[in-house]
Protein backbone atom coordinates (compact mmCIF):
# COMPACT_ATOMS: atom_id res chain seq x y z
CA UNK A 1 0.00 0.00 0.00
CA UNK A 2 1.37 3.41 -1.00
CA UNK A 3 2.37 5.77 1.78
CA UNK A 4 2.95 9.50 1.36
CA UNK A 5 4.99 11.67 3.67
CA UNK A 6 6.54 15.04 4.45
CA UNK A 7 10.15 15.49 5.47
CA UNK A 8 12.34 18.23 6.93
CA UNK A 9 16.13 18.00 6.75
CA UNK A 10 18.73 19.96 8.71
CA UNK A 11 22.21 19.88 7.14
CA UNK A 12 24.67 21.37 9.60
CA UNK A 13 28.41 21.40 10.07
CA UNK A 14 28.18 18.37 12.35
CA UNK A 15 25.87 16.16 10.31
CA UNK A 16 22.37 15.62 8.91
CA UNK A 17 19.18 15.52 10.99
CA UNK A 18 15.82 14.45 9.58
CA UNK A 19 12.23 14.75 10.76
CA UNK A 20 9.88 12.67 8.63
CA UNK A 21 6.14 12.12 9.02
CA UNK A 22 3.73 9.73 7.34
CA UNK A 23 0.21 8.68 8.37
CA UNK A 24 0.65 10.38 11.74
CA UNK A 25 3.94 8.63 12.52
CA UNK A 26 6.91 10.91 13.20
CA UNK A 27 10.53 9.74 13.01
CA UNK A 28 13.76 11.56 13.91
CA UNK A 29 17.10 10.27 12.61
CA UNK A 30 20.54 11.85 12.37
CA UNK A 31 24.12 11.09 11.42
CA UNK A 32 27.36 12.83 12.31
CA UNK A 33 29.05 12.84 8.90
CA UNK A 34 30.49 16.31 8.11
CA UNK A 35 29.05 18.18 5.16
CA UNK A 36 30.99 17.20 1.99
CA UNK A 37 32.95 20.10 0.57
CA UNK A 38 34.88 20.89 -2.60
CA UNK A 39 37.34 23.78 -2.25
CA UNK A 40 35.35 25.04 0.71
CA UNK A 41 31.97 24.99 -1.02
CA UNK A 42 29.25 22.53 -0.11
CA UNK A 43 29.43 19.64 -2.59
CA UNK A 44 25.76 19.15 -3.44
CA UNK A 45 26.50 16.22 -5.75
CA UNK A 46 27.86 14.20 -2.83
CA UNK A 47 25.38 15.65 -0.35
CA UNK A 48 22.22 14.48 -2.17
CA UNK A 49 22.85 10.71 -1.65
CA UNK A 50 23.84 11.37 1.98
CA UNK A 51 20.50 13.10 2.56
CA UNK A 52 18.67 10.26 0.80
CA UNK A 53 20.36 7.65 3.00
CA UNK A 54 19.34 9.41 6.24
CA UNK A 55 15.76 9.82 5.00
CA UNK A 56 15.63 6.12 4.12
CA UNK A 57 16.67 5.37 7.68
CA UNK A 58 13.96 7.65 9.08
CA UNK A 59 11.08 6.42 6.92
CA UNK A 60 11.96 3.14 5.15
CA UNK A 61 8.30 2.33 4.42
CA UNK A 62 7.33 5.63 2.81
CA UNK A 63 6.90 5.34 -0.96
CA UNK A 64 6.82 9.06 -1.80
CA UNK A 65 7.34 12.39 -0.11
CA UNK A 66 5.07 15.08 -1.49
CA UNK A 67 7.14 17.87 -0.01
CA UNK A 68 10.69 18.18 1.36
CA UNK A 69 12.46 21.16 2.90
CA UNK A 70 16.20 21.30 3.53
CA UNK A 71 17.94 23.81 5.78
CA UNK A 72 21.60 23.81 4.76
CA UNK A 73 24.71 25.37 6.20
CA UNK A 74 26.62 27.66 3.84
CA UNK A 75 23.54 29.11 2.14
CA UNK A 76 23.98 31.81 1.00
CA UNK A 77 27.66 31.93 0.11
CA UNK A 78 28.98 28.38 -0.05
CA UNK A 79 26.06 26.77 -1.89
CA UNK A 80 26.44 27.90 -5.48
CA UNK A 81 23.43 26.32 -7.21
CA UNK A 82 20.74 24.96 -4.83
CA UNK A 83 18.80 23.58 -7.83
CA UNK A 84 21.47 20.86 -8.08
CA UNK A 85 19.61 19.01 -5.30
CA UNK A 86 16.25 19.11 -7.09
CA UNK A 87 16.61 16.44 -9.85
CA UNK A 88 18.16 13.61 -7.76
CA UNK A 89 15.86 14.13 -4.75
CA UNK A 90 12.77 14.67 -6.92
CA UNK A 91 13.44 11.47 -8.81
CA UNK A 92 14.44 9.46 -5.74
CA UNK A 93 11.41 10.42 -3.63
CA UNK A 94 8.80 11.50 -6.18
CA UNK A 95 8.71 15.02 -4.82
CA UNK A 96 6.15 17.60 -5.84
CA UNK A 97 8.06 20.40 -4.09
CA UNK A 98 11.56 20.90 -2.70
CA UNK A 99 12.57 23.90 -0.60
CA UNK A 100 16.26 24.60 -0.10
CA UNK A 101 16.84 27.26 2.56
CA UNK A 102 19.70 28.50 4.66
CA UNK A 103 19.94 26.79 8.03
CA UNK A 104 19.46 30.25 9.56
CA UNK A 105 15.95 30.24 8.05
CA UNK A 106 14.99 26.78 9.29
CA UNK A 107 16.45 27.50 12.74
CA UNK A 108 14.43 30.74 12.81
CA UNK A 109 11.19 28.95 11.94
CA UNK A 110 12.00 26.12 14.33
CA UNK A 111 12.50 28.59 17.16
CA UNK A 112 9.73 31.14 16.50
CA UNK A 113 7.33 29.43 14.12
CA UNK A 114 6.51 31.93 11.40
CA UNK A 115 6.74 34.96 13.71
CA UNK A 116 9.16 37.77 13.00
CA UNK A 117 12.15 38.27 15.28
CA UNK A 118 15.85 37.48 15.64
CA UNK A 119 17.23 33.96 15.97
CA UNK A 120 20.83 32.87 16.43
CA UNK A 121 21.85 29.53 14.90
CA UNK A 122 24.99 28.39 16.71
CA UNK A 123 26.77 25.10 16.23
CA UNK A 124 30.03 24.53 14.39
CA UNK A 125 29.47 28.00 12.91
CA UNK A 126 27.19 30.86 13.91
CA UNK A 127 24.75 32.93 11.89
CA UNK A 128 21.94 35.21 12.98
CA UNK A 129 18.83 36.08 11.01
CA UNK A 130 16.46 38.90 11.82
CA UNK A 131 13.48 38.58 9.51
CA UNK A 132 9.75 38.88 8.98
CA UNK A 133 10.06 36.11 6.35
CA UNK A 134 8.89 38.58 3.73
CA UNK A 135 10.75 41.81 2.97
CA UNK A 136 13.28 42.03 5.80
CA UNK A 137 16.27 39.65 5.79
CA UNK A 138 18.99 40.85 8.14
CA UNK A 139 21.92 38.43 8.25
CA UNK A 140 24.71 38.85 10.79
CA UNK A 141 27.90 36.76 10.69
CA UNK A 142 27.85 33.33 9.07
CA UNK A 143 31.18 34.13 7.40
CA UNK A 144 32.95 30.87 8.22
CA UNK A 145 35.64 30.03 10.74
CA UNK A 146 38.40 31.99 8.96
CA UNK A 147 36.50 35.26 8.52
CA UNK A 148 33.83 35.16 11.19
CA UNK A 149 31.64 32.70 13.13
CA UNK A 150 32.64 34.55 16.29
CA UNK A 151 31.50 32.68 19.39
CA UNK A 152 30.75 29.47 17.44
CA UNK A 153 31.83 25.95 18.24
CA UNK A 154 34.73 26.29 15.82
CA UNK A 155 35.69 29.61 17.44
CA UNK A 156 35.54 28.18 20.97
CA UNK A 157 37.51 25.11 19.92
CA UNK A 158 40.14 27.26 18.23
CA UNK A 159 40.44 29.58 21.24
CA UNK A 160 40.78 26.56 23.51
CA UNK A 161 43.45 24.95 21.35
CA UNK A 162 45.38 28.21 21.11
CA UNK A 163 45.39 28.43 24.93
CA UNK A 164 46.47 24.78 25.13
CA UNK A 165 49.34 25.37 22.71
CA UNK A 166 50.41 28.45 24.66
CA UNK A 167 50.69 26.25 27.73
CA UNK A 168 52.59 23.62 25.73
CA UNK A 169 55.09 26.26 24.55
CA UNK A 170 55.35 27.97 27.93
CA UNK A 171 53.93 31.24 26.62
CA UNK A 172 51.89 33.66 28.74
CA UNK A 173 48.11 33.13 28.68
CA UNK A 174 48.16 29.37 28.35
CA UNK A 175 45.94 26.86 30.13
CA UNK A 176 47.51 23.68 31.54
CA UNK A 177 44.00 22.24 31.94
CA UNK A 178 43.29 22.70 28.24
CA UNK A 179 46.76 21.41 27.33
CA UNK A 180 45.98 18.15 29.14
CA UNK A 181 42.67 17.82 27.34
CA UNK A 182 44.25 18.65 23.99
CA UNK A 183 46.80 15.89 24.48
CA UNK A 184 44.10 13.41 25.49
CA UNK A 185 41.96 14.38 22.51
CA UNK A 186 44.52 14.80 19.72
CA UNK A 187 47.85 13.48 20.95
CA UNK A 188 51.02 15.51 20.35
CA UNK A 189 50.59 19.04 18.88
CA UNK A 190 52.24 17.78 15.69
CA UNK A 191 49.33 15.36 15.32
CA UNK A 192 46.88 18.19 15.99
CA UNK A 193 48.39 20.38 13.27
CA UNK A 194 48.06 17.62 10.67
CA UNK A 195 44.53 16.75 11.84
CA UNK A 196 43.29 20.33 11.43
CA UNK A 197 45.20 21.65 8.41
CA UNK A 198 44.78 18.55 6.26
CA UNK A 199 41.01 18.44 6.77
CA UNK A 200 38.50 19.57 4.16
CA UNK A 201 36.31 20.60 7.13
CA UNK A 202 38.70 22.33 9.52
CA UNK A 203 35.85 24.12 11.29
CA UNK A 204 34.27 20.80 12.21
CA UNK A 205 37.55 19.52 13.61
CA UNK A 206 38.15 22.68 15.62
CA UNK A 207 34.62 22.44 17.02
CA UNK A 208 35.29 18.88 18.16
CA UNK A 209 37.37 20.37 21.00
CA UNK A 210 34.48 22.55 22.25
CA UNK A 211 33.15 19.92 24.72
CA UNK A 212 36.63 19.76 26.26
CA UNK A 213 36.64 23.54 26.70
CA UNK A 214 33.24 23.28 28.37
CA UNK A 215 34.49 20.51 30.65
CA UNK A 216 37.47 22.62 31.71
CA UNK A 217 35.26 25.65 32.31
CA UNK A 218 32.89 23.69 34.53
CA UNK A 219 35.92 22.40 36.45
CA UNK A 220 36.88 26.02 37.18
CA UNK A 221 39.65 26.71 34.65
CA UNK A 222 39.68 30.54 34.34
CA UNK A 223 40.93 30.56 30.73
CA UNK A 224 38.18 28.20 29.58
CA UNK A 225 35.56 30.15 31.52
CA UNK A 226 36.67 33.37 29.85
CA UNK A 227 36.46 31.76 26.41
CA UNK A 228 32.83 30.79 27.01
CA UNK A 229 31.96 34.20 28.46
CA UNK A 230 33.45 35.94 25.44
CA UNK A 231 31.61 33.52 23.12
CA UNK A 232 28.31 34.56 24.72
CA UNK A 233 29.17 38.24 24.29
CA UNK A 234 30.18 37.75 20.67
CA UNK A 235 26.98 35.88 19.83
CA UNK A 236 24.91 38.51 21.65
CA UNK A 237 26.51 41.27 19.59
CA UNK A 238 25.83 39.28 16.43
CA UNK A 239 22.17 38.96 17.41
CA UNK A 240 21.78 42.69 18.07
CA UNK A 241 23.24 43.50 14.65
CA UNK A 242 20.28 41.73 12.99
CA UNK A 243 17.38 43.40 14.84
CA UNK A 244 16.83 46.44 12.62
CA UNK A 245 13.23 46.68 11.41
CA UNK A 246 11.89 43.60 13.18
CA UNK A 247 10.25 42.89 16.53
CA UNK A 248 13.03 42.66 19.19
CA UNK A 249 12.00 39.10 20.01
CA UNK A 250 15.11 36.95 20.42
CA UNK A 251 15.54 33.20 20.41
CA UNK A 252 18.23 30.69 19.56
CA UNK A 253 18.95 27.26 18.14
CA UNK A 254 21.82 24.89 17.51
CA UNK A 255 23.81 22.53 19.67
CA UNK A 256 26.15 25.16 21.07
CA UNK A 257 23.27 26.29 23.29
CA UNK A 258 23.28 22.88 24.95
CA UNK A 259 25.96 24.56 27.10
CA UNK A 260 23.39 27.04 28.34
CA UNK A 261 24.98 27.19 31.80
CA UNK A 262 28.11 28.68 30.23
CA UNK A 263 26.65 30.65 27.35
CA UNK A 264 23.19 31.98 28.14
CA UNK A 265 23.94 34.62 30.78
CA UNK A 266 26.56 36.59 28.78
CA UNK A 267 24.48 36.11 25.61
CA UNK A 268 21.28 37.54 27.06
CA UNK A 269 23.04 40.19 29.17
CA UNK A 270 24.81 41.56 26.08
CA UNK A 271 21.56 41.79 24.13
CA UNK A 272 19.63 43.38 27.00
CA UNK A 273 22.34 46.00 27.53
CA UNK A 274 22.23 47.01 23.86
CA UNK A 275 18.47 46.56 23.25
CA UNK A 276 16.58 47.38 26.48
CA UNK A 277 13.24 46.41 24.87
CA UNK A 278 14.51 42.91 24.00
CA UNK A 279 12.34 39.93 24.89
CA UNK A 280 13.56 36.33 24.99
CA UNK A 281 11.62 33.17 24.24
CA UNK A 282 12.80 29.61 24.43
CA UNK A 283 12.86 27.92 21.01
CA UNK A 284 9.74 26.00 20.05
CA UNK A 285 11.83 23.37 18.24
CA UNK A 286 14.97 22.62 16.28
CA UNK A 287 16.16 23.46 12.80
CA UNK A 288 14.86 20.07 11.61
CA UNK A 289 11.46 21.03 13.05
CA UNK A 290 11.69 24.33 11.19
CA UNK A 291 12.49 22.51 7.95
CA UNK A 292 9.51 20.23 8.54
CA UNK A 293 7.25 23.27 9.10
CA UNK A 294 8.48 24.65 5.75
CA UNK A 295 7.66 21.33 4.09
CA UNK A 296 4.16 21.49 5.57
CA UNK A 297 3.71 25.06 4.35
CA UNK A 298 4.89 24.06 0.88
CA UNK A 299 2.39 21.22 0.81
CA UNK A 300 -0.31 23.78 1.62
CA UNK A 301 0.90 26.09 -1.16
CA UNK A 302 1.92 28.96 1.14
CA UNK A 303 5.65 29.40 0.42
CA UNK A 304 7.48 31.14 -2.40
CA UNK A 305 11.13 31.74 -3.19
CA UNK A 306 13.08 34.48 -1.42
CA UNK A 307 16.59 34.18 -2.91
CA UNK A 308 19.25 33.92 -1.67
CA UNK A 309 17.74 32.58 1.57
CA UNK A 310 14.81 30.44 0.33
CA UNK A 311 14.60 28.58 -3.00
CA UNK A 312 11.47 26.69 -4.08
CA UNK A 313 11.49 24.04 -6.81
CA UNK A 314 8.21 22.44 -7.81
CA UNK A 315 6.59 20.32 -10.48
CA UNK A 316 3.47 22.52 -10.21
CA UNK A 317 3.51 25.50 -12.54
CA UNK A 318 1.11 28.40 -12.92
CA UNK A 319 -0.19 29.53 -16.36
CA UNK A 320 2.45 32.29 -16.38
CA UNK A 321 5.69 30.83 -17.82
CA UNK A 322 8.50 30.70 -15.29
CA UNK A 323 6.29 31.56 -12.32
CA UNK A 324 5.78 28.99 -9.59
CA UNK A 325 2.24 28.42 -8.33
CA UNK A 326 3.35 29.28 -4.80
CA UNK A 327 1.92 32.08 -2.70
CA UNK A 328 3.63 34.60 -0.47
CA UNK A 329 4.05 33.71 3.21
Amino acid sequence: MSRLGLVGVDVGGGGIRVRAESAGTVAHVENSVPVPRDKGRVDLGRLAPQIAAVIDGAAPDVDRFTSMAIGITGLPGLVIDPETLWPPLRDRFGLDTLIVAGDAVTTHIGALGFRQGVVVAAGTGVITLGTDLDGIWNQSDGWGHLLGDHGSGAWIGMQGLQAALRAHDGRIGGSPALRERMTAHFGHPFDLVAFVYESESAGHRLASFTPSVAEAARAGDPVALQIWTEAGRQIGQTAVAAVSGVDPLFSWGGRLFDAADLLMEPFQHTIQALVPTARFVRPLGTSADGAFALAQAAANGSIRSHPPYVHVFTTHRSPVPGQDSIKQL
